[in-house]
């Protein structure tokens, strides 16, 4: 007999991860267009060191891509594809995410002299592919806690103890983590002069998803790939609750203990931001699958209403995200007057409705939750009529 305490089905969709997937793009979504200057602080990525709610959206999406691996793989496998099918189709996934993301990055113009290689969707495409064969090659978990140890040290390593060219030792020549003379910065500049996120608009040298900090970030799917791990096991559902609860807390305590001497930072992606970044995903992920796995929440009356919306921006999430970014590029060509003035469709809300708003904050929160509501509106569409368009 089964125990029933215990959940027979590895492979059943866990409707608590499709609930965080949709908080993090729905919050990815507005911090991305947050209002404006007059946005609060945590609605902005800190300037340099330092962490804000903001700088833990990306992680907790990544994370949450290890995740899923785990739980997407076992269920193709479970049908009867081969390992061989699941390659190609991780390879396959990875490119067109990767040319999603160069379209996100510059639509509508594609200037070739700048054309940003780099990106949001090419990091969640590379730790993609990298942590799902890898998966595909090994299933035990024990050689993903060995990569993880190695990439996060390893990272520290070639941060703090590699002469920078032309620079010298940081911490002894230069500043440790100085923010435009790093190992990470040296190589972005040198492999992709002219390409960068912030070199050619403004006077810093570096971009967020550059090539060397794609190694930590690696550190964060394959936390949440053990965290799938965890979840797939013959274990009771208070006890899987307990488990993500307890690996918050380990992460965030060593976190924050290594960013003594290896700052938080989400644009070098350090070490210490990665273990910080999961804890924060795995206490929300604890919380979530605890009212929702466990206490089923979310599965009927009232609270399936509260947990529709999550599910809807969860259940096409790059689709959303592809929205959120491209609607600028599109809505600024079209011809659009105020009191006289050409101005783009999408800043008619905040000049004309937020800016009645006195208090600056909320009146860029208002825009950014607006935002997001009108890139909820397709989703929708797609969610009602039941398309879900897979990469």
């Amino acid at each position: 007999m089964v125990n029933p305490g215990l959940v027979p089905t590895p492979f059943k969709r866990l409707l608590s991860l499709d609930i965080l997937r949709g908080i993090t793009i729905a919050f990815m979504i507005m911090v991305n267009n947050n209002g404006g200057s007059g946005a609060w602080a945590q609605m902005n990525h800190a300037a340099w060191n330092g962490l804000t709610a903001t700088d833990l959206v990306f992680p907790t999406f990544l994370f949450v891509v290890g995740v899923s691996i785990v739980f997407a793989t076992e269920a193709r496998l479970a049908r009867g594809d081969s390992r061989t099918q699941l390659a190609w189709h991780t390879l396959r996934r990875a490119a067109i995410l990767f040319l999603f993301g160069i379209v996100v990055n510059n639509f509508p113009y594609f200037h070739l002299d700048h054309l940003r290689i780099y990106g949001v969707l090419q990091r969640i495409a590379i730790c993609y592919l990298i942590v799902g064969l890898f998966y595909l090659w090994d299933r035990r978990a024990s050689t993903k806690v060995a990569m993880l140890v190695a990439v996060l040290i390893g990272y520290w390593i070639l941060v703090r103890w590699v002469p920078v060219p032309g620079a010298g030792m940081p911490g002894r020549d230069i500043p440790f983590l100085d923010g435009n003379v790093n190992i990470v910065n040296w190589v972005d500049q040198h492999l992709m002069p002219g390409h960068l996120y912030e070199d050619w608009t403004t006077h810093n040298l570096r971009d967020p998803e550059g090539l060397l900090s794609d190694i930590p970030a690696l550190g964060t799917a394959l936390l949440g790939l053990l965290a799938g791990l965890w979840l797939r096991g013959q274990k009771a559902i208070k006890t899987k609750t307990l488990g993500l609860a307890a690996g918050a807390a380990a992460c965030l305590a060593l976190g924050y203990l290594w960013s003594i001497w290896f700052p938080l930072n989400k644009k070098m992606w350090t070490s210490s931001y990665v273990l910080v970044a999961a804890g924060w995903s795995l206490l929300l992920f604890a919380l979530i699958f605890w009212a929702v796995d466990q206490r089923g929440w979310g599965k009927k009356g009232w609270s399936k209403g509260l947990a529709w919306p999550w599910l809807v921006f969860g259940s096409n999430a790059i689709v959303a995200y592809m929205v959120s970014d491209l609607l600028p590029g599109t809505l600024d060509h079209i011809p659009f007057k105020w009191n006289g003035q050409p101005i783009s469709p999408l800043w008619y809300v905040p000049t004309h409705i937020a800016a009645h708003i006195s208090d600056p904050g909320w009146a860029a929160f208002t825009f950014s939750v607006s935002y997001a509501v009108i890139c909820f509106i397709p989703v929708w569409i797609l969610y009602r009529n039941k398309i879900f368009l897979k990469v």
